[in-house]
């Protein structure tokens, strides 16, 4: 297809950039529908999200309004570094775990409650001594927050790598007072929705720097490009990277996609290319619900050796 043809279908919009517009009587508005349904409540966090009594708690450091972002200059965030009980700097490179829409996953009482799965994990010898990064989507003067958060996360290119590379991570180092493990098996990016697609994006554009990947309902559907995926995993050679995915049949149907089919399309294609990958399908919808409920075993079968 020629340039003129793409631009004419307007295939070059995305319509996440205009909430308000209706097509067939339908429009995106309708997923605020879809992000709790009946399926829902079969699932609750997993048993390992309740840490035993006296068990060994990790420290989690609050930084409000962080604004030291070069990729995505002049915004502000909110982001939380998690270190394990008794960390010592000093001692063998930590282990990176890095979560897109961090708040919801820190949460206490919300449906994963990472930090707490990670104490009762480490407690019971199943992970090493961990550094879980939990960071928000940026916040910038002039533009809408939801608008921000997808141009980070569900555009599909370089930058959200970039600036956790080169922008985050550096920062983390400097406040544990250590170096992270620079083994790709040891570095795994997790997140939901657009934060699905942008933990994929940066492990298939940063092989080296996140070699395993988590995601949740992943929006691979054609918000800023990431339609393509099941084509591009088929006709690239195979990253080295180990992906976990997660939706279920309530997940979001709206213009934009399915994110039913879009992930059974992004997971057939990983099986085609012959990735090492899961794929697991519940009656849930557009949440954490059904993520949480099996997020522990998702990181035993991640980090497997």
């Amino acid at each position: 297809m020629d340039l003129k043809t793409y631009e004419a279908l307007g295939l070059h919009r995305s319509m996440s950039d205009e909430p308000m517009r209706e097509v067939n009587g339908r429009s995106n508005r309708e997923i605020q529908n879809q992000l709790s349904t009946p399926g829902d409540r079969q699932y609750h966090p997993n048993p390992e999200a309740y840490p035993a009594e006296g068990a060994p708690r990790g420290t989690v450091r609050s930084y409000r309004d962080w604004d030291g972002a070069k990729v995505f200059a002049g915004t502000r965030r909110d982001l939380w570094i998690y270190t394990p009980a008794g960390f010592d700097p000093a001692g063998a490179a930590p282990a990176l775990m890095v979560f897109q829409d961090g708040g919801g996953y820190l949460d206490r009482s919300g449906p994963v409650r990472a930090a707490a799965v990670f104490d009762t994990m480490t407690a019971a010898g199943e992970m090493g001594p961990t550094v879980g990064v939990f960071v928000m989507p940026g916040r910038k003067e002039g533009m809408a927050d939801q608008r921000q958060r997808s141009i980070e996360y569900d555009s599909v290119t370089d930058d959200y790598a970039r600036f956790l590379v080169e922008d985050v991570l550096p920062f983390v180092e400097s406040e544990i007072g250590c170096r992270l493990t620079t083994d790709p098996a040891r570095r795994t990016i997790c997140g939901i929705s657009s934060g699905g697609i942008c933990a994929f994006t940066a492990a298939w554009y940063r092989p080296e720097a996140f070699g395993r990947v988590m995601s949740h309902c992943g929006s691979f559907t054609a918000i800023r490009g990431g339609h393509n995926y099941p084509y591009l995993i088929r006709s690239t050679d195979r990253k080295p990277i180990r992906v976990w995915m997660q939706s279920g049949a309530g997940d979001a149907d709206i213009p934009l996609g399915s994110w039913p089919q879009a992930n059974h399309a992004v997971a057939a294609s990983l099986a085609y290319a012959g990735y090492d990958h899961k794929f697991v399908f519940g009656e849930g919808s557009h949440n954490l619900r059904h993520a949480g409920a099996v997020f522990a075993d998702a990181l035993r079968w991640l980090w497997r050796a």
